[in-house]
């Protein structure tokens, strides 16, 4: 979650002692010239649905009640003429028709957030997309939850909550919806230009994941041996053919050879031995793919040892330190930091923690410790950003694991982990300790 601090008058303008001077506001800088841009196009896209809903209502008035032959046709001619008129292809008109219908007369509170530039039309077309998938029986209890996330979440981030919001609210169907969509697994090959082509492999995201996280680590194990020129994709899609075609790993550098997938996968422990308490509680989630279906997340926490096991207790947790004993986070800390951000914590990214590195907010060399409440894990492109430019990132005392990035002209952003990791505490009366697991 991320909130923009106010921008303050750096000249402190304003008599304190009531006198006649004038008041001046403050002059805005460079980002503030963008984003007053920014918030004239919201404004002015909400006002464009609202005139397009308004053409299109006005064409379908005089042909209403003459069947939908009539009315198909009329859809038609208004798609080709908002085409025409703007100059965009009429897949494009067709896309703004849905989302001025769906805005308009479904979900006005949308609207009016896009109106009063408290979400950007990117936030209100990936809205209309997901929302309109949702049962009507559900749908009342999305929108408002998904509007207040669109006013507080950068896109990326939205988008991921809100599918999550929807699969939670639909998770007491999604094993029958799981077993249905598994039928439809295939592979397919699609021919390219020059002697290329695709191959797509449809099937459950989790496996999917597994396979592109055991190519990405093996082909990053080729790509630091001597004399390798080929670039990460190169590599990456060498290494998924040569597995497929030879089934063997023999031939590839010691360092990749070894390696094997990795999932990791969340499940309220109650989950695992009841099936009532997994009906009221939160559905199993799987790093990087979201809900997963009760009966896959019990298969995955079977107990083989390539799948990481998170349980999770309303009551208990983990908290580790090392403090200043070493430089380097115990592999069970770094998992942990991992575990409770899921993603990179940079302000809207959405590279998966699993591929990021674990930070030092306050650096080692600055006497820092290796700690839960001073780690967080980082891309390597916001990892740059923190330790090269202006830009000050501390985490948020107390908040179980906010990160708070000030940008060199003063804003301040907040980042939210994925999960909250409470503390120990013992469960004597008057015993106000905290203990580690």
């Amino acid at each position: 979650m991320s909130h923009p601090a106010p921008h303050r008058d750096p000249q402190g303008s304003g008599c304190a002692d009531g006198g006649d001077e004038e008041f001046l506001p403050p002059v805005p800088d460079a980002v503030d010239l963008v984003l007053e841009s920014a918030t004239m196009l919201a404004v002015f896209a909400a006002e464009r649905l609202r005139r397009i809903e308004a053409m299109r209502h006005e064409a379908l008035a005089p042909i209403l009640g003459r069947g939908a032959g009539a009315v198909e046709m009329a859809e038609r001619s208004i798609r080709l003429e908002l085409s025409a008129g703007m100059r965009i292809t009429e897949y494009a008109a067709g896309r703004l028709l849905m989302q001025a219908d769906a805005l308009v007369n479904r979900y006005p509170s949308a609207l009016d957030a896009l109106s009063g530039a408290r979400i950007t039309e990117k936030h209100a077309e990936i809205f209309v997309d997901l929302v309109d998938q949702v049962t009507p029986e559900l749908r009342a209890d999305v929108v408002e939850r998904a509007v207040a996330l669109a006013e507080t979440e950068p896109v990326g981030t939205f988008r991921r909550g809100l599918r999550d919001l929807i699969a939670r609210l639909e998770s007491r169907t999604l094993e029958e919806r799981h077993a249905a969509a598994l039928g439809g697994r295939r592979v397919v090959v699609e021919s390219g230009a020059d002697g290329m082509g695709l191959l797509m492999l449809h099937g459950p995201q989790v496996e999917l994941h597994a396979i592109f996280g055991r190519a990405t680590a093996m082909a990053k194990a080729i790509k630091g041996s001597p004399g390798e020129t080929r670039t990460l994709d190169q590599i990456r899609a060498d290494v998924v053919a040569d597995l497929l075609i030879d089934g063997t790993t023999a031939h590839l550098p010691a360092a990749a050879s070894g390696i094997r997938a990795a999932v990791v996968v969340t499940v309220p422990v109650l989950s695992l031995l009841d099936d009532e308490a997994a009906a009221a509680g939160d559905p199993p989630v799987v790093e990087g793919v979201g809900p997963v279906p009760l009966s896959r997340a019990r298969e995955l926490c079977g107990g083989e040892a390539k799948w990481m096991r998170v349980l999770t207790h309303p009551e208990t947790a983990v908290v580790l330190s090392v403090g200043r004993d070493r430089y380097a986070p115990p592999a069970a800390l770094q998992k942990l930091v991992k575990w409770r951000a899921d993603r990179c914590m940079g302000p809207g990214c959405g590279v998966p923690a699993s591929r990021c590195e674990v930070d030092h907010q306050i650096r080692w060399a600055d006497q820092g410790e290796t700690a839960l409440e001073n780690h967080a894990p980082l891309c390597k492109g916001h990892h740059l950003v923190k330790d090269n430019t202006d830009w000050v990132v501390t985490q948020v005392p107390g908040s179980g694991g906010a990160l708070e990035w000030i940008s060199p002209t003063g804003r301040r952003y907040v980042v939210q982990p994925e999960r909250k990791v409470p503390v120990f505490r013992s469960a004597r009366a008057g015993d106000a300790s905290n203990a580690p697991f």
